[in-house]
């Protein structure tokens, strides 16, 4: 695993500097700094949203149900302020995160107790919080008007030169590079996801380990929920539809392996910020948006050969070094 991260890291990494360089020779603004800076903070939402399924995707399992996630609790703190305008915005993004950990543990339950496929039961999910969007708001918008100017203007405030929306980015980047090189549970991860049956040798509990990655990946939709929400100043049903496609290319870009047990967090920011600069740069250079799904799906289709070329070279490796030991 380790011989190959770094590699389709400098890959990946490489990639994004000559789409830049394309990009700036179209338009040479577009690599100015301070447009760099608002191309991160608007892929930072995507960047959480990764890392939170990459935990789940390295366990051999897959959550469909992060935009529905990110959509309910983002209605649902909307509402909540309408309500409470007064209340804390530290309660509030608490409130986000624990709703969000809340649809997580639903998903980590049906997968860890009644041993549904994870693609059966986040589309599932899925179908789910979006319509409960709809009962909790009868169809109805929370437009910025209604929202106090606290709750809106958290994620734009600026610190250190950066608003707090990529700052929080960031700090999820950092957590989740010590919490899978550093603990315990990051090291589960990799193992549930590399070889589940090992892994159970080992004192691993395999459901346990996938259900906390479910809840991880929740507890950051909901956060990016409350973060979205209050960035657009909107809440709607239908409020990143489709965005869960988006964070499942970002992983496979970044050499997530759908397989489970092999990818890194910088291999799923790289992913990430790939998409974002695709996103961005388009409408710049005059081409048509529908040809970053054309671009997505190309990355992702040389993401998926390279990680199988990976892991039949892996494999042959393996194969002459037991030859060899005979």
């Amino acid at each position: 695993m380790t011989r190959y991260i770094p590699v389709r890291e400098t890959i990946l990494g490489g990639a994004i500097l000559v789409l830049l360089l394309l990009i700036s020779s179209r338009f040479s603004g577009f690599v100015a700094p301070s447009n760099l800076a608002n191309v991160f903070n608007d892929t930072a939402p995507l960047i959480i949203l990764a890392l939170g399924q990459m935990v789940v995707i390295l366990t051999r399992c897959i959550d469909l149900s992060v935009a529905a996630n990110l959509a309910l609790t983002g209605m649902a703190v909307a509402m909540i302020n309408v309500a409470m305008p007064g209340l804390p915005i530290p309660v509030i993004i608490a409130i986000a995160v624990l709703l969000g950990a809340i649809m997580g543990a639903i998903n980590g339950v049906l997968v860890w107790k009644l041993a549904i496929p994870p693609i059966v039961v986040t589309l599932g999910t899925m179908t789910i919080f979006r319509g409960i969007i709809f009962l909790i708001s009868d169809g109805k918008w929370v437009n910025s008007h209604e929202m106090s100017p606290a709750f809106t203007d958290f994620p734009r405030m600026l610190l250190l030169g950066l608003p707090v929306l990529s700052w929080a980015a960031i700090i999820t980047i950092i957590l989740f590079g010590i919490m899978m090189a550093r603990t315990q549970f990051g090291r589960s991860i990799f193992a549930v996801g590399g070889n589940p049956h090992a892994a159970v040798y080992t004192g691993i509990d395999v459901g346990k380990t996938q259900f906390w990655a479910f809840v991880v990946s929740g507890a950051l939709a909901g956060l990016t929920g409350y973060l979205w929400v209050s960035r657009f100043a909107v809440a709607y049903v239908d409020i990143a539809g489709g965005f869960e496609l988006e964070v499942v290319a970002a992983c496979v870009i970044g050499g997530i392996s759908i397989a489970g047990g092999v990818g890194s967090v910088g291999g799923a920011v790289l992913g990430a910020i790939f998409l974002g600069v695709v996103k961005n740069a388009l409408p710049v250079v005059n081409i048509s948006p529908f040809w970053q799904l054309a671009i997505s799906g190309s990355a992702i289709l040389i993401a998926v050969a390279f990680n199988a070329r990976a892991g039949r070279t892996k494999g042959r490796i393996i194969l002459k070094e037991a030859e060899a030991a005979q």
